[in-house]
């Protein structure tokens, strides 16, 4: 069964490929989704992971470890819960 990191506070320049490499040093990564705004295009500085194996290594050992200048933030992803409807700007 696989489980699902969330990995925060990533610098804006991280990459699919540097952070599944990353977190592949401890484990099997099924997939990487690094979010970007919806508007811009542009990194939100945040993203998922998904492992099949290794995923609380990599939690333990990647919690505020650096990376180019910022301290990651990672843990085990909690289901996303039901803010409500998004307001519109008219």
């Amino acid at each position: 069964m696989s489980k699902k990191i969330y990995v925060g506070n990533l610098p804006f320049s991280a990459s699919d490929d540097e952070i599944r490499k990353l977190f592949g040093e401890h484990g099997t990564v099924e997939s990487v989704n690094l979010i970007t705004d919806r508007d811009s295009g542009r990194p939100r500085g945040f993203g998922f992971v998904e492992m099949s194996n290794g995923a609380d290594e990599a939690i333990q050992a990647l919690n505020q470890k650096e990376m180019d200048g910022r301290a990651l933030n990672v843990n085990e992803a909690r289901p996303r819960t039901d803010r409500g409807p998004r307001s519109q700007a008219w």
